[in-house]
């Protein structure tokens, strides 16, 4: 299971989103709006900003943050899109 992080619990309060462990066990997070489920969000196994600054320190977070951004800069600006979220709340 993974455990949310007050980084995600914070980023999540920005977007007036709530969250919670994902019930797909492929994922990190489901993400509710209003009360309804939106999407699940982050692969488990990967890692995530939180995850690197906890591991492997600040500097080594910002690189992977950086190459996130690239890697999904097509998808992640589409409002309310899984991208979205998943740039918004771990990343």
């Amino acid at each position: 299971m993974y455990d949310i992080t007050d980084y995600s619990f914070k980023q999540a309060d920005k977007l007036g989103v709530e969250i919670k462990p994902s019930k797909n066990k492929k994922k990190k997070i489901d993400v509710y709006k209003a009360g309804k489920f939106v999407t699940a969000i982050g692969a488990r196994g990967m890692g995530d900003y939180p995850f690197y600054i906890k591991t492997e320190g600040k500097k080594y977070a910002d690189e992977r943050r950086r190459l996130y951004k690239i890697r999904h800069d097509k998808f992640r600006n589409i409002k309310d899109s899984t991208s979205f979220f998943a740039d918004k709340i771990l990343w």
